[in-house]
């Protein structure tokens, strides 16, 4: 017969509340890893490397797409990553500062006001620009080491071809007639436009025939799209401050001939080939990659 002095050792209190207390702690570790599951969750997998919900509900909320075109998109750049990763492709601090200067420049702002712009405009902090810029110089060196040899240059009939199939997209307005209304003060401005008849002395008008083909591309796109007797959306004046033009006119120009947008015609075709060859090649890499689509947001 067992004596229960010898048996009682191994059942006292401490022994117990020891068993128990791991379990409490291994249990809510447990659930702690659960929470964080379903809060950050992993919803897609592609290469080994992971998409989480949080990721797909940004770019639906940036981009504006629904659940299905934000994961299609995220995969990509998925995709693009890991095939800059493993073809080493780089790019220093230095180009990312001089893509960014040359940006800051073509609007005439300095570095400095242009982080502002881009901060006031977008939320983005320097830090935060300087990562998008160096992607985007990242893909452009993989898009051009994948297309390199796959496009040439497009032909006298191609060109032609494109320009009698969209004429009418090459139409061009010879000038606009504008009234400029600039301020230091954005806010004032949006108030003056939201109210022409508000008066406000510290905002100044200046107003200017600007010729089509002696502005800024991307202001002649601006002013084309907006409509006459309307402002365009502010934007930075180059010098701290912001500005809108009041469309009063917009002269239309004679028929445009080939010569004048063969260049543009090119750039276009030419990516529209860039395009298809890269959406080509990353399809084919997206079939043969080990991608799991665990779930998608609700």
């Amino acid at each position: 017969m067992l004596k229960v002095g010898k048996i009682a050792p191994y059942f006292n209190v401490s022994f117990y509340k020891g068993v128990r207390m791991n379990k409490i702690f291994f249990l809510l570790l447990f659930v702690v890893g659960l929470s964080a599951q379903t809060v950050g969750g992993v919803a897609v997998v592609v290469k080994g490397s992971a998409i989480t919900l949080l990721d797909i509900k940004k770019e639906m909320d940036n981009q504006n797409l629904d659940a299905d075109r934000a994961v299609n998109l995220l995969v990509r750049k998925k995709l693009e990553q890991i095939e800059i990763k493993e073809r080493g492709l780089s790019v220093s601090s230095d180009d990312v500062y001089d893509e960014i200067k040359k940006t800051a420049s073509r609007n005439n702002l300095s570095v400095s006001e242009f982080y502002k712009a881009v901060r006031d405009s977008n939320g983005l902090s320097s830090t935060d620009l300087k990562e998008q810029v160096k992607y985007r110089l990242l893909s452009q060196k993989l898009h051009a080491a994948i297309a390199y040899s796959h496009i040439s240059p497009p032909t006298d009939s191609e060109l032609q071809e494109y320009f009698e199939l969209h004429k009418d997209s090459f139409e061009r307005p010879s000038a606009f007639s504008v009234i400029i209304y600039q301020s230091s003060n954005k806010a004032r401005l949006q108030e003056k436009i939201n109210n022409p008849m508000f008066y406000a002395p510290d905002i100044q008008t200046n107003e200017q025939l600007l010729p089509y083909d002696r502005i800024n591309p991307k202001l002649a796109s601006l002013l084309t799209k907006t409509e006459v007797s309307t402002f365009t959306p502010i934007i930075p004046d180059g010098k701290g401050g912001a500005m809108s033009f009041y469309i009063k006119e917009i002269q239309n120009s004679e028929e445009t001939k080939i010569d004048s947008v063969k260049t543009e015609i090119s750039n276009i075709i030419m990516d529209n080939k860039r395009e298809q060859v890269l959406s080509d090649y990353f399809a084919r890499l997206r079939h043969s990659a080990d991608i799991k689509i665990i779930r998608k947001p609700e």
